[in-house]
């Protein structure tokens, strides 16, 4: 006797199919399984093609929540106009919030500004401060594109998403998947409480080592993380200021 997976009518919620929730709801037939995986690959193949060029980036993370006029909004506009003054183009998730805050302080700052959005049930819309947006249905393709070309992270204060994808990257670099880039925790009475839990109980138990916790800096100096962050870029990984080089027409770049 074997048990028969039947697809639940939770699979496909009530606006339309919801690829990334079929895709994890467990094994499917193989066909379905092999168009999904060209599916997954096509999101990967356009995302590198679309930020190719783009040049040395940071991305920030932070909340949707955050209206216009709160302080951390205000914060990460000006984190958005300090890396854009420093060269470096902002990175965001492409949604309202910090996202649309640092977008739109790098504008100001005649910046580039791109946006990685995500479909979601509850459709979130990309920001109007955006010189280049990107859709994406998978939420690890996303995090992947968000990650693969930045030399920086800016952790505003966030829910769930930003909490992932901070321990995300901290993993990463402590595994030596990605290089040690600068993380910085901007707001510090926001992550001080997660800075003193990773201090006890989890590094007095020998969860982590004592250098981990020097993986990341906290400060509420906007002036303070660009200078880490472009310091780090020269000092660090040998990045120079030049012109960008060109799209070639004939590749279709």
């Amino acid at each position: 006797m074997r048990w028969i997976r039947r697809r639940p009518r939770w699979d496909t919620p009530p606006n339309g199919p919801d690829q990334e929730r079929t895709f994890l709801a467990g094994p499917d037939d193989r066909g379905s399984e092999f168009v999904r995986l060209l599916r997954i690959g096509a999101e990967f193949v356009r995302g590198f093609r679309r930020l190719h060029f783009i040049g040395p980036c940071v991305t920030v993370f932070g909340s949707a929540r955050v209206p216009e006029g709160d302080p951390n909004y205000e914060l990460a506009r000006a984190v958005g106009r300090e890396l854009a003054r420093s060269g470096f183009t902002v990175m965001t998730g492409g949604g309202p919030g910090v996202m649309e805050a640092a977008n739109r302080g790098a504008q100001e700052a005649g910046g580039y500004s791109i946006g990685c959005n995500i479909r979601l049930p509850m459709e979130q819309l990309p920001n109007p401060y955006l010189d280049r947006f990107i859709e994406f249905r998978y939420f690890f393709v996303r995090k992947v594109m968000l990650v693969k070309y930045s030399y920086a992270f800016v952790m505003l204060p966030g829910g769930f998403g930003t909490m992932d994808e901070a321990f995300e990257v901290v993993t990463l670099e402590q595994t030596g998947k990605i290089r040690d880039f600068p993380l910085v925790l901007m707001g510090s009475s926001y992550w001080e409480p997660l800075v003193t839990f990773l201090r006890d109980p989890v590094l007095a138990q020998g969860m982590i080592d004592a250098a981990d916790l020097d993986r990341f800096i906290v400060t509420d100096s906007p002036e303070e993380a660009a200078n880490v962050i472009r310091e780090a870029a020269i000092k660090r990984f040998g990045l120079a200021y030049r012109r960008m080089p060109h799209r070639r027409r004939f590749l279709f770049e």
